[in-house]
C-alpha cells in the first residue's frame, strides 16, 4: 500500500510559503510517497504542481479531498479528486488517511488538521520559520493523550527525513 504524506496549509499565502510547498511536494514523491492535500489554491495547489513536476500527469500519486461536491473545483495537478459536500469536515478525512502531515504554515483550518492528526495518532511536522499560527505548536504535545509533541523541521528535506524516520522500520 502507498503511503500517503498529507501536506496542509493555507488556501491564500505569500510567495515563501507557496515556494515551501512547492519543494514539499517535491520531496514527498522523491522519497517515494504519494501526496495528499485539500485540493484546492494556495499550499495545497504549490505542493501539488511541485508532485506533478516530479511525476507527470496521471501518476495516481496525488490526491485531493475537497471540501465541496464539484471535483472540478480540485487545482490542476490533483490526479485523484475525492469530493466530500463535507466543507471542514473533510479535514478529518485528510488526517484519517495520510499517514503523516506536514504542516506549511496555516492558520485555523490547519489547526483542526493537526487537532485531528494528533487524536488519530499520526506524526505532525511544521515548516519553522514561515507566518502562520502553526508554528507555535512545534515541541509541544497538544494534550497527554500521546507521548510524542509536534515536529519542526528548517525545510521541506528535513521534514521528509523524519517522516521516513517515524514511517519506516
Amino acid at each position: 500500500m502507498q503511503t500517503l504524506v498529507g501536506v496542509i496549509g493555507a488556501s491564500a499565502a505569500p510567495q515563501r510559503v507557496l515556494d515551501a510547498a512547492f519543494e514539499t511536494g517535491i520531496e514527498i514523491v522523491r522519497a517515494g510517497y504519494s501526496l495528499i492535500c485539500g485540493g484546492l489554491g494556495g499550499v495545497m495547489e504549490a505542493a501539488c504542481r511541485g508532485a506533478h513536476s516530479v511525476v507527470g500527469d496521471h501518476s495516481g500519486r496525488i490526491i485531493g479531498v475537497l471540501p465541496g461536491h464539484d471535483k472540478y473545483d480540485a487545482n490542476p495537478y490533483v490526479d485523484v479528486v475525492i469530493a466530500t459536500g463535507m466543507g471542514y469536515a473533510r479535514n478529518s478525512i485528510i488526517a484519517c488517511t495520510a499517514d503523516a502531515l506536514i504542516a506549511v504554515s496555516g492558520g485555523s483550518g490547519t489547526l483542526s488538521e493537526i487537532a485531528l492528526a494528533w487524536q488519530y495518532g499520526k506524526p505532525i511536522i511544521v515548516l519553522r520559520d514561515l507566518p502562520g499560527f502553526v508554528e507555535q505548536l512545534i515541541d509541544q504535545a497538544l494534550d497527554s493523550r500521546r507521548n510524542d509533541r509536534v515536529l519542526g523541521a528548517q525545510s521541506p528535506g528535513e521534514a521528509l527525513a523524519l517522516v521516513r524516520s517515524m514511517l519506516e522500520p
